[in-house]
């Protein structure tokens, strides 16, 4: 029998993992041992029942449900309490373990295929679907990933995690019913790029009201470790004009995270600052996501700690 090849299978399984655990760096990890496990159980495996797909996913959600139990749920920081107030303190910053963390997309996303398959993939990485994922169950959380991103059959999701048909269906009508609406997903298209290419050069002139008119009204900034995050256009302009000090003379470089824009932020010193995630929403900027952990995403993200030559926002 012909080994199968199991690293076809690497990006799909990074991503069911990062749906399911909320981390890029978990998720490496649960593919990691989903590999090494396949590798030493491969005189094991029987083709007759199950393929290779199948079989190193159900190794996958093994690993990840032993990993979830006991696990702090991941959040957003809209997810943990009201908006604060300018001039409220940041407070204690909260573990990485708090947090739904980014994920570059070449980790996590499909090369090429289907449009419609790719553009369900960059919905259901994005961090508020992801963020929202983490409040199921974990067992919950896995059938409907697999049956609503995945595509994957009751009786295949039952086959995987060993239970009924009618199991699966109930599990599922409560994960949706569990989950608010989520915004379909828009390509990047000429506007969007635009509205980006406007929002980086008035960023990185630090022209407020360039900048501040690039927002949506109700756009929110929030920067973990910090549970601390704003609402509002007005919000968010005054405490930029609070934070000139930190940002003026800041560069901006394009990245792709989590089906959407992103970008490694590099403060006057060409040191390496921030991950900042985009949402757009209607032709304005709805949300900013500022990572302040630039040690550990920088690598990830392939970006160096120092400031490289600029590079254009990618399609």
């Amino acid at each position: 029998m012909s080994r199968p090849n199991l690293e076809q299978h690497r990006a799909e399984l990074t991503g069911y993992c990062y749906r399911m655990l909320g981390s890029a760096f978990e998720a490496e990890d649960a593919v990691q041992e989903t590999m090494l496990r396949a590798w030493r159980n491969l005189s094991r495996y029987d083709p007759a029942r199950a393929s290779p797909r199948t079989w190193l996913f159900q190794i996958a959600t093994n690993i990840c449900l032993d990993m979830l139990k006991g696990a702090r749920r991941r959040a957003r920081a809209m997810d943990l309490g009201p908006a604060s107030t300018l001039g409220s303190e940041l407070g204690a910053p909260l573990p990485e373990q708090a947090w739904v963390q980014p994920v570059p997309d070449a980790m996590v996303l499909p090369a090429g295929g289907d449009p419609a398959e790719v553009a369900v993939a960059r919905e259901t990485v994005r961090l508020a679907f992801v963020a929202a994922l983490q409040c199921l169950a974990p067992r919950q959380r896995a059938v409907l990933i697999l049956r609503d991103v995945l595509r994957w059959s009751a009786a295949e999701a039952a086959g995987l995690l060993g239970t009924s048909v009618a199991a699966v269906n109930s599990a599922l009508q409560r994960a949706r019913a569990a989950l608010p609406v989520a915004e379909p997903y828009q390509p990047m298209d000429a506007e969007r790029r635009a509205l980006l290419e406007r929002y980086v050069a008035a960023f990185e002139r630090y022209d407020l009201e360039a900048l501040v008119a690039t927002l949506h009204e109700d756009a929110t900034m929030s920067m973990p470790p910090f549970s601390w995050w704003l609402r509002g256009r007005e919000q968010i302009r005054a405490a930029l004009i609070g934070s000139a000090g930190a940002c003026e003379h800041s560069r901006l470089v394009p990245v792709q995270a989590n089906g959407g824009p992103a970008f490694g932020q590099y403060d006057r010193h060409g040191r390496g600052f921030a991950l900042v995630l985009a949402e757009v929403t209607d032709g304005l900027v709805s949300g900013i996501t500022t990572y302040l952990a630039a040690d550990r995403l920088f690598p990830l993200f392939g970006l160096p700690m120092s400031s490289p030559p600029p590079r254009r926002i990618p399609s």
